[in-house]
């Protein structure tokens, strides 16, 4: 006979999202919440069997792009892969609403250059049922997913709302569109929106080059909007910027909160050609937190780069004539071109057209095989340029005959940012500063180039686990940092714990047999298009609302994600209204 529970996690290791020591404890829950943690709770309608596992709270990721994906998949994959239950979409300034229709070829430009996301499946894919912020809230409302999806209001969008072509050019806002800007903003926050974010960085163009409308955007356009967030109460303001002269640039941002009332998440990561940056940037958002202004880091858990192989959107010899001339062709197509003697020899021989590209895709004691379990901090001994020293070869007959390999989907791994020193000592510095989030995973972006929304069990698998050239980190103190803090950070107090009243979203996990596949192609995407994916094993159980969505990876067909809409109170606060 069952007992009062709709799902009873039985004999886990229990690691609570305070950070507290883990302890051995059944979970009972009912009616999508935790209703009781203890020993020897009573039978449940399901029972899962976690003895000899880790029960976690499922993980609450920041920052995503799956703005598109959002409107026409229920699977916000490879996210809920990777144990993540809630993903706030709407980051770096870019989305799709508001949107009048003569702007959506616009916007989709911007998302294509920006996030790498083909505008021929954004065309096929997105339905386009909205032109307000609150109505693409409602088409969102109107879905169901394997995760909860939160979202922000993307500030290039409402740029191009209010001033067109004008705002298309980066014109500077007049008083009057300030207003409007900022009533849009409000709008957004007012119909469940959790945050606000722009971009100010050169590195978010369209294809052709052009920055996308928010890279000047002045500090009276940025503050009206704050101060319309700071009316309404809630809500944060998401930043991505080049800080290339962070003193000003910092203290221009660090005014805006002063005036809005409102936090400010800041994209934070060490660039390879200002190694100490970083550190600098920290240093002013905690002393601006000393002076009581809520501004805070996002950081990835491990370095951000990219993959490259024959079958996906880079290489080593992108940007080489021969490259180019069979570039578009299918991979098996390409792999009998690639087998002539003669169309190698001419290929390898030929200069790059551009030095950019060549640094970013040819620098051979940068490139590193990436595998299975997939490594994320190789030595520079595996580096194709070591490789060839010691056999005696050119670095890119190497490369070549490494990416022939698996019949042409071998994968290289290029680290770009947060690994200057050629470790990842300066991600653990930043994983540990007291004002940072562990963050940037950009789960659906960048989908011919990374995979990086695998990151949280990157945090496990190799922090908590495995690291082996630095120090590891407690697994209390991760859990802690990828569930509560993040929760609490976006105003979503209801999760993160394993307490009884909090939302039933868990991770039940395997992890000594937590391991990160190599990422691989798929042709998932409207039209066929092509994205990247990586899967991971451990993951016993994922649940959602009190619902497991995945068991031992493979998806039980039930879909509990639904859109949140607006800050969620803890339960004690709920109970009490």
């Amino acid at each position: 006979m069952s007992g009062p529970y709709a799902l009873v996690i039985r004999g886990g290791t229990v690691v609570d999202g305070s950070g507290g020591e883990p302890f051995e404890a059944d979970i009972g829950i009912a009616d999508g919440r935790i209703a009781a943690v203890g020993p020897a709770l009573g039978r449940g309608e399901e029972e899962i069997d976690a003895r000899g596992l880790i029960v976690t709270p499922g993980f609450v990721d920041p920052h995503t792009h799956y703005d598109a994906q959002a409107t026409w998949s229920s699977r916000i994959t490879p996210s809920s892969w990777n144990g993540v239950t809630t993903a706030m979409i709407g980051n770096c300034g870019v989305g799709f609403a508001p949107c009048r229709p003569e702007q959506r070829a616009t916007l989709v430009e911007f998302m294509e250059g920006v996030e790498d996301i083909p505008g021929a499946v954004l065309d096929e894919g997105l339905p386009w049922s909205w032109q307000s912020f609150g109505q693409f809230m409602d088409a969102l409302e109107a879905r169901a997913y394997d995760l909860d999806i939160a979202a922000q209001v993307p500030h290039s969008p409402v740029r191009v709302f209010v001033m067109g072509q004008r705002g298309v050019e980066r014109e500077p806002a007049k008083p009057e569109d300030n207003a409007a800007m900022a009533a849009l903003a409000a709008a957004g926050i007012r119909a469940g929106a959790l945050g606000f974010s722009t971009s100010r960085t050169l590195n978010h163009r369209t294809l052709d080059g052009r920055p996308i409308p928010t890279l000047t955007a002045a500090e009276d356009e940025l503050a009206a909007i704050g101060t319309a967030m700071g009316e309404v109460g809630t809500g944060w303001l998401q930043v991505i910027s080049d800080f290339d002269d962070l003193d000003e640039e910092f203290a221009m941002l660090r005014r805006v909160v002063e005036r809005s009332g409102r936090p400010m998440a800041i994209t934070t990561l060490q660039i390879e050609g200002r190694p100490e940056g970083w550190r600098r940037l920290l240093d002013h958002i905690a002393d601006a937190n000393r002076a009581g202004l809520p501004m805070i880091g996002q950081v990835l858990a491990r370095a951000i780069g990219i993959v490259l192989g024959f079958e996906i959107s880079m290489n080593p010899f992108s940007g080489r004539p021969s490259w180019e001339a069979i570039a578009h062709l299918p991979l098996a197509e390409k792999l009998e071109t690639l087998r002539e003697p003669a169309f190698r020899a001419r290929l390898v021989a030929e200069p790059c057209r551009s030095e950019a590209l060549a640094r970013r895709v040819a620098r051979w004691d940068r490139l590193f095989p990436l595998g299975t379990p997939a490594n994320y901090e190789p030595a520079a001994t595996e580096s194709i340029a070591a490789r060839a020293a010691r056999a005696g070869r050119t670095p890119e007959d190497v490369a070549y005959d490494y990416l022939l390999e698996r019949e042409g989907r071998a994968l290289l791994y290029r680290p770009l940012h947060n690994f200057a020193a050629g470790t990842l000592d300066a991600v653990g510095e930043m994983l540990q500063h007291p004002h940072t989030l562990v963050s940037l995973g950009d789960g659906g972006a960048h989908v011919g180039m990374l995979c990086d929304a695998s990151a949280f069990t990157y945090m496990l698998s190799h922090w908590v686990r495995d690291r082996a050239r630095g120090e590891r980190m407690p697994l209390p103190w991760a859990i802690r940092r990828i569930t509560r803090d993040n929760a609490l950070a976006l105003g979503l107090a209801d999760r993160g714990l394993l307490r009884p009243g909090h939302k039933a979203d868990l991770n039940v996990i395997d992890l000594d047999g937590l391991t990160l596949h190599c990422p691989e192609p798929v042709y998932d995407l409207p039209g066929g298009g092509r994205r990247l994916i990586q899967r991971a094993e451990g993951y016993a159980a994922t649940v959602v609302s009190g619902v497991p969505v995945y068991r031992e990876g493979e998806a039980t067909g039930v879909l509990p994600g639904r859109l949140v809409r607006g800050p969620q109170a803890a339960p004690r606060a709920r109970a009490a209204a």
